[in-house]
C-alpha cells in the first residue's frame, strides 16, 4: 500500500471515529465528486446518494435553513469567513427531520480546469438540538410560572395596602405615603393636607337597608372621591365609613394652601351630597369633613390622623355636611374668605363695582389720559379698593367676569367723551389680568365690544403687568398683535418690579412702559431709584417706547423725571381717582 492510500485511511479512520462525514462538491459546476456516504445513509437515501447533484442536497433542506446555508456560502466564496459553517434540517426518506452541521472550505484542485473545490465535513447534531429545545421549553416553563410567581405576589402586596371593597388604599399605604409626604415637605417647604371623611349617618343606612347596600354607597363614595382629586393624591379607605385625602403640593403660604384645601373639601362636599341609586333604592347622603394642613417640620404621622379626628367632630357637632379646620384660626379665616368670595359673586350680580379715573398728565400738566380704576361700593363696608379683593377674585377665577365689566365699562365711557370737547381725545386705560388675557377668546370679546360701542380702538390702552410673559408668551404675542393690528395700544405697568425679559419684551408690540410707583417715592434722595429711573427711561427710547410714572405726588418728584426725560405723569400731585362726574369736572379746571 503506497504512502498516499495509507494517508488516506488514516483520514477516513479519524474521521469515522470523530463522527465525521467527508463531502466534497465542484464549485463550479455543482457535481458531487464526493458524497457524505454515513450522513445519506442516516437519511435513508444510501442507495441513490451517488448520484445527487447540489441542487438534489439543497432540495433535502428544510425551507427555513436554506437562506442560513447560502448566506454562509457567499460570505465564505467572497472572503468575508475564513471557512463556511452552517447547521440546518434534512429531511430522511421517511419524512423526519435531523440536525446536521456543515464545515467548509474552497480550496484549489489540479486536476480542475477552473482549479476550485469546495471540500467539508457533516456531522449529526440533532441530539444536541432536541436538548437545546428541550432545555428552551423548560425555560420558557420556568419564565411562566416566575411570571405567575410575581403576579401573585403583586395580588399579596396589593391586598396587604388595598381595601377589598372599593380597591383604594388602605390604613398601612395611607401611613406609609404619609410619612414619604412629611419627608417631601421639609425638602420642598411646599405645604399638604389630610382631609378625614365620615359619611353623615351610615348606621342607619346599615340598619335599615342592610351591609350589602351600604357596600353599594361606599363603593360609589369611593369613585366619587377619585373624581374630586388629581390622579398625584392619594385616597384611602381607613374603616367602616371612613375615608383619608392627603393633598401634596399645595401653597408654601398658609393661608393659600388651606384656600386649596377648602376649595378641595367643598368639591367633595358637593360631590357626596348628590343622591346614590343603591340597587332599586335612592339614597341622599352627606360628609362631614375634617382637615389640617402639613406645614411643620415638628408634626408627624399621628399628631395629623388625630388632628383630622378632632376636626371631623367638629364638623360633626357642627351640624354634619360641612367641613372644619383643625387650627380655629386657619377656620376663621377660611370663613372669612367664603364669606367674601359670596360677597364678591352678589356684587358681580349687584353691579356694585364703579369705575373711578385718574387723569394723566403730559410735560405742561395737559391732561393726555386717564386710568379706569375699579372700586368696590360694599353696601356695609363702603367703598373698598382693589387690594382688597382682587387677589382673590384672581384666586377664584372671577377676575374674568370682573375684567369684562371694566373693559364695557370702559367703552361705554369712551363712546359717551365723544361728545364732551374735554374728553373726546383722552385715552383711556383700564388693567387686564394675566388671566384674562390669555382667554383664547379675549381679542375677539374686545373688538366686539369696541365695535358696539363705535369706539376708536386708539383711545384705549391696555395696562399689562409682566407677569403676562410667565405663561404663553406666543400666544400672549399673538393676541396683542391681533388687537394691536385695530388700534388698541399697550402699556407695561409696573415695569421693573417683576419679570423685566428683555428677549420678551423686544418682542411685545408695547407703546408705553410705565415706572412703578416704588421707584418714584424716594426719587428726589435715592441714588440707586435715580440709577434705576434713568435706565428704565433710556430703555423705552431705544426700544422707540413712551414712557410714564405713576405715584407722582410731589414737584420734586416731577422735576427729578422730567431731568431724566420722562414728561408723562400720573399721581396724587395732578388728582387722585375720582368718580366720573368729579373727573369731568376736574378736567375742566386743567
Amino acid at each position: 500500500m503506497s504512502e498516499r492510500d495509507l494517508n488516506k485511511d488514516r483520514l477516513e479512520l479519524a474521521l469515522e471515529a470523530a463522527g465525521l462525514d467527508l463531502w466534497e462538491n465542484d464549485l463550479v459546476t455543482g457535481e458531487v465528486t464526493r458524497y457524505a456516504r454515513k450522513t445519506f445513509a442516516e437519511l435513508g437515501y444510501g442507495d441513490q446518494a451517488s448520484t445527487f447533484h447540489v441542487k438534489d442536497m439543497f432540495a433535502l433542506v428544510h425551507p427555513e435553513d436554506l437562506a442560513g446555508i447560502k448566506t454562509a456560502i457567499d460570505d465564505h466564496v467572497a472572503g468575508t469567513t475564513p471557512q463556511y459553517r452552517s447547521e440546518f434540517r434534512l429531511r430522511a426518506k421517511n419524512g423526519e427531520w435531523l440536525w446536521y452541521a456543515n464545515y467548509g472550505r474552497i480550496v484549489s484542485s489540479e486536476g480542475m480546469d477552473h482549479g476550485q473545490r469546495f471540500i467539508g465535513v457533516t456531522f449529526n447534531i440533532n441530539d444536541r438540538k432536541c436538548q437545546e429545545d428541550e432545555l428552551q421549553r423548560i425555560n420558557r416553563k420556568l419564565a411562566e410560572q416566575n411570571a405567575l410567581l410575581a403576579e401573585m405576589n403583586q395580588q399579596l402586596q396589593s391586598l396587604s395596602t388595598s381595601d377589598p371593597l372599593t380597591r383604594l388604599p388602605n390604613r398601612r399605604l395611607l401611613l406609609e405615603r404619609l410619612q414619604k409626604a412629611l419627608a417631601a415637605r421639609m425638602r420642598t417647604g411646599q405645604a399638604g393636607a389630610l382631609l378625614f371623611i365620615d359619611i353623615d349617618n351610615f348606621k342607619t343606612l346599615n340598619d335599615t337597608l342592610g351591609h350589602d347596600v351600604g357596600d353599594l354607597l361606599l363603593q360609589q363614595v369611593a369613585r366619587r372621591l377619585e373624581s374630586c382629586v388629581r390622579e398625584t393624591d392619594t385616597i384611602a379607605r381607613i374603616g367602616g365609613d371612613e375615608f383619608v385625602v392627603m393633598l401634596e403640593d399645595l401653597s408654601k403660604v398658609p393661608l393659600e394652601a388651606a384656600a386649596q384645601t377648602e376649595a378641595v373639601g367643598e368639591k367633595i362636599r358637593e360631590t357626596l351630597s348628590l343622591p346614590y341609586h343603591l340597587a332599586s333604592y335612592e339614597y341622599l347622603s352627606s360628609p362631614s369633613i375634617g382637615a389640617t394642613l402639613f406645614n411643620d417640620d415638628s408634626q408627624t404621622v399621628e399628631d395629623l390622623l388625630k388632628q383630622t379626628d378632632i376636626a371631623m367632630y367638629q364638623a360633626k357637632r357642627a351640624g354634619r355636611n360641612t367641613l372644619r379646620f383643625f387650627d380655629p384660626r386657619m377656620q376663621h379665616a377660611i370663613e372669612v374668605r367664603m364669606a367674601l368670595e359670596a360677597e364678591l359673586r352678589r356684587a358681580i350680580d349687584g353691579q356694585q363695582f364703579r369705575l373711578f379715573y385718574q387723569v394723566k398728565v403730559g410735560a405742561s400738566g395737559q391732561p393726555i389720559g386717564a386710568e379706569g380704576l375699579i372700586r368696590w361700593i360694599h353696601p356695609e363696608h363702603g367703598l373698598l379698593l382693589p387690594s382688597e379683593f382682587i387677589p382673590l377674585a384672581e384666586e377664584t377665577g372671577l377676575i374674568r367676569p370682573i375684567g369684562q365689566w371694566v373693559i364695557e365699562t370702559a367703552c361705554a365711557q369712551l363712546e359717551a367723551w365723544q361728545e364732551n370737547a374735554a374728553a373726546c381725545r383722552l385715552v383711556l386705560s383700564v388693567n387686564v389680568s394675566a388671566k384674562q388675557f390669555q382667554q383664547a377668546d379675549f381679542a375677539s370679546q374686545l373688538i366686539s365690544t369696541l365695535q358696539r360701542h363705535g369706539v376708536d380702538p386708539a383711545l384705549l390702552k391696555l395696562e399689562l403687568t409682566e407677569g403676562i410673559l410667565m405663561d404663553n408668551v406666543e400666544d400672549v404675542i399673538a393676541s396683542m398683535k391681533a388687537l394691536g393690528a385695530i388700534g388698541v395700544r399697550f402699556s407695561l405697568d409696573d415695569f421693573g418690579t417683576g419679570y423685566s425679559s428683555l428677549q420678551y419684551l423686544k418682542q411685545l408690540p408695547l407703546d408705553q412702559l410705565k415706572i412703578d410707583r416704588s421707584f418714584v417715592r424716594d426719587l428726589a434722595e435715592d441714588v440707586s431709584d435715580k440709577a434705576i429711573v434713568h435706565t428704565i427711561i433710556a430703555m423705552a427710547r431705544s426700544l422707540e417706547l413712551d414712557v410714564i410714572a405713576e405715584g407722582v405726588e410731589t414737584e420734586a418728584q416731577r422735576a427729578a423725571l422730567q431731568e431724566r426725560g420722562c414728561v408723562n405723569f400720573q399721581g396724587f400731585l395732578f388728582g387722585e381717582a375720582l368718580p366720573i362726574d368729579q373727573f369731568e369736572s376736574l378736567l375742566k379746571q386743567l
